[in-house]
């Protein structure tokens, strides 16, 4: 393949390619108030995987960050350390905010069948899908941040 002449293997190309989808991600300011710069780098990380779907299932094998990740990566812990994280809390909330990030991407997590798929359902699921039919779950994002950012204050 003419990549190869660009990149030694397919490992190089992966990270690379890694890399650049975290050069697409917002960094947070170390200094800055970490519940509203970790909210702004949360959604700009869901936009930038919005972008490339196919990075999610990437980010977390790669054993060779490149240099837009290992800074991304420094920007979100110094942050945290700044705003009175312990490293085992920086890490908590790293491993949090990722997981509600990744698992919404691109319609992640809990799909409704509508109501025509209530036949047979239990009582409160079935509630639910009716209630909530054609419903995007947008904004099921957010309330999952808030939950998370206010929650993880405990551990700043």
């Amino acid at each position: 393949m003419s990549l190869y002449y660009h990149f030694r293997n397919k490992d190089v190309l992966l990270d690379g390619m890694v890399d650049l989808v975290f050069s697409e991600i917002e960094l947070p300011p170390v200094d800055a108030d970490w519940q509203p710069a970790m909210r702004r780098r949360a959604v700009s990380m869901r936009d930038a995987l919005n972008r490339h779907p196919w990075a999610v299932s990437l980010m977390d094998s790669r054993t060779t960050p490149g240099h837009a990740s290992l800074r991304h990566r420094d920007a979100v812990i110094g942050c945290l350390r700044s705003g009175g994280f312990s490293i085992a809390g920086a890490a908590h909330a790293v491993s949090l905010l990722a997981v509600q990030v990744t698992g919404r991407v691109r319609g992640g997590g809990w799909r409704d069948p509508g109501p025509a798929g209530c036949r047979g359902v239990p009582a409160h699921l079935a509630e639910m899908i009716t209630e909530r039919a054609g419903h995007a779950y947008t904004e099921e994002f957010e309330i999952g941040l808030d939950v998370i950012l206010d929650g993880l204050r405990r551990w700043a």
